[in-house]
Protein backbone atom coordinates (compact mmCIF):
# COMPACT_ATOMS: atom_id res chain seq x y z
CA UNK A 1 0.00 0.00 0.00
CA UNK A 2 0.80 3.61 -0.98
CA UNK A 3 1.04 6.25 1.32
CA UNK A 4 -1.24 9.05 0.58
CA UNK A 5 -1.68 12.58 1.40
CA UNK A 6 -4.38 14.84 0.74
CA UNK A 7 -4.44 18.51 1.80
CA UNK A 8 -7.92 20.84 1.42
CA UNK A 9 -9.12 24.44 3.44
CA UNK A 10 -12.72 24.77 4.16
CA UNK A 11 -13.93 27.83 5.17
CA UNK A 12 -16.31 28.88 8.18
CA UNK A 13 -18.39 31.88 8.78
CA UNK A 14 -18.29 32.59 12.67
CA UNK A 15 -20.29 35.03 14.71
CA UNK A 16 -19.23 37.07 17.48
CA UNK A 17 -17.47 34.89 19.88
CA UNK A 18 -17.70 32.81 21.07
CA UNK A 19 -19.54 31.70 18.06
CA UNK A 20 -19.26 27.44 17.99
CA UNK A 21 -19.69 25.83 14.30
CA UNK A 22 -20.53 22.21 13.49
CA UNK A 23 -17.92 21.02 10.50
CA UNK A 24 -18.31 17.21 11.08
CA UNK A 25 -20.26 17.14 7.48
CA UNK A 26 -17.52 19.05 5.80
CA UNK A 27 -14.66 17.06 7.25
CA UNK A 28 -16.42 13.63 6.15
CA UNK A 29 -16.71 15.20 2.65
CA UNK A 30 -12.86 16.16 2.49
CA UNK A 31 -12.22 12.28 3.42
CA UNK A 32 -14.30 11.01 0.53
CA UNK A 33 -12.25 13.78 -1.78
CA UNK A 34 -9.33 12.64 -0.55
CA UNK A 35 -10.07 9.06 -1.15
CA UNK A 36 -8.45 7.65 1.70
CA UNK A 37 -9.89 4.39 3.77
CA UNK A 38 -7.55 4.19 6.87
CA UNK A 39 -5.42 6.96 7.85
CA UNK A 40 -5.83 10.30 10.08
CA UNK A 41 -7.12 13.45 9.32
CA UNK A 42 -5.85 16.74 10.63
CA UNK A 43 -7.40 20.27 10.81
CA UNK A 44 -6.36 23.41 12.12
CA UNK A 45 -8.17 26.72 12.26
CA UNK A 46 -6.00 29.91 10.92
CA UNK A 47 -5.75 32.42 13.29
CA UNK A 48 -5.13 33.05 16.73
CA UNK A 49 -8.68 33.31 18.37
CA UNK A 50 -9.74 30.75 17.03
CA UNK A 51 -9.98 26.95 17.98
CA UNK A 52 -11.26 23.84 17.00
CA UNK A 53 -12.21 20.26 19.45
CA UNK A 54 -15.11 18.05 19.76
CA UNK A 55 -17.89 17.74 21.71
CA UNK A 56 -21.95 16.99 21.25
CA UNK A 57 -23.69 19.70 19.22
CA UNK A 58 -26.56 19.96 20.72
CA UNK A 59 -27.88 23.33 22.27
CA UNK A 60 -27.45 22.38 25.70
CA UNK A 61 -23.89 21.18 25.67
CA UNK A 62 -23.32 23.93 22.88
CA UNK A 63 -24.19 26.77 25.72
CA UNK A 64 -22.39 25.03 28.78
CA UNK A 65 -19.09 25.30 26.65
CA UNK A 66 -19.90 28.86 25.66
CA UNK A 67 -20.35 29.59 29.80
CA UNK A 68 -16.95 27.71 30.20
CA UNK A 69 -15.11 29.20 28.25
CA UNK A 70 -16.63 32.48 29.39
CA UNK A 71 -15.50 31.87 32.95
CA UNK A 72 -12.13 30.64 31.58
CA UNK A 73 -11.03 34.09 30.29
CA UNK A 74 -13.81 36.35 30.78
CA UNK A 75 -14.42 39.48 28.51
CA UNK A 76 -13.93 42.60 30.39
CA UNK A 77 -11.22 41.59 32.20
CA UNK A 78 -8.02 43.12 32.66
CA UNK A 79 -5.56 41.69 29.59
CA UNK A 80 -2.07 42.80 29.32
CA UNK A 81 -3.33 42.62 24.97
CA UNK A 82 -5.32 45.71 25.47
CA UNK A 83 -2.34 48.00 26.37
CA UNK A 84 -0.34 47.35 23.08
CA UNK A 85 -3.41 47.04 21.23
CA UNK A 86 -6.60 48.22 22.79
CA UNK A 87 -8.91 45.98 20.33
CA UNK A 88 -10.83 44.75 23.20
CA UNK A 89 -10.03 41.07 22.18
CA UNK A 90 -7.44 40.17 24.93
CA UNK A 91 -9.89 37.06 26.18
CA UNK A 92 -10.24 36.04 22.68
CA UNK A 93 -6.86 35.14 22.41
CA UNK A 94 -6.40 33.76 25.77
CA UNK A 95 -9.53 31.32 25.45
CA UNK A 96 -8.40 29.99 21.88
CA UNK A 97 -4.59 29.24 23.02
CA UNK A 98 -6.73 27.14 25.80
CA UNK A 99 -8.27 25.63 23.70
CA UNK A 100 -6.35 24.89 20.76
CA UNK A 101 -6.28 25.54 17.58
CA UNK A 102 -6.22 22.03 15.94
CA UNK A 103 -7.07 18.24 16.67
CA UNK A 104 -6.35 14.62 14.86
CA UNK A 105 -9.28 12.01 13.87
CA UNK A 106 -8.59 8.81 12.39
CA UNK A 107 -10.10 7.51 9.85
CA UNK A 108 -11.51 4.16 9.30
CA UNK A 109 -13.40 2.89 6.22
CA UNK A 110 -13.51 6.39 4.30
CA UNK A 111 -14.95 7.85 7.59
CA UNK A 112 -14.14 10.08 10.62
CA UNK A 113 -13.82 7.71 13.79
CA UNK A 114 -16.36 9.43 16.21
CA UNK A 115 -18.76 8.35 18.42
CA UNK A 116 -22.52 8.76 17.90
CA UNK A 117 -22.89 12.17 19.91
CA UNK A 118 -19.48 13.83 18.95
CA UNK A 119 -19.06 16.24 16.17
CA UNK A 120 -16.18 18.08 15.49
CA UNK A 121 -16.66 22.01 16.26
CA UNK A 122 -14.72 25.01 15.31
CA UNK A 123 -15.02 27.86 17.29
CA UNK A 124 -14.44 32.08 17.40
CA UNK A 125 -13.43 33.54 20.40
CA UNK A 126 -12.90 37.03 18.52
CA UNK A 127 -15.29 40.12 19.29
CA UNK A 128 -16.17 40.13 15.88
CA UNK A 129 -17.47 38.38 12.92
CA UNK A 130 -14.48 36.04 11.67
CA UNK A 131 -14.87 34.00 8.31
CA UNK A 132 -12.24 31.28 9.56
CA UNK A 133 -10.08 28.76 6.86
CA UNK A 134 -9.54 25.67 8.70
CA UNK A 135 -6.61 24.10 6.64
CA UNK A 136 -7.46 20.06 6.18
CA UNK A 137 -4.60 16.96 5.58
CA UNK A 138 -5.90 13.38 5.43
CA UNK A 139 -3.15 10.83 5.39
CA UNK A 140 -3.71 6.98 4.78
CA UNK A 141 -4.17 4.61 2.63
Amino acid sequence: MTLQQYMETISVDLKVGPDIRDVTGELNQVVASAGIRDGVLAASVVGSTGSVTTIEYEPGVVADLKRAINRLAPPGDDYAHEQAWHDGNGHSHVQAALMGPSIQIAVRDGRLLLGTWQQVVVINHDNRSRKRPVAVTVTGT
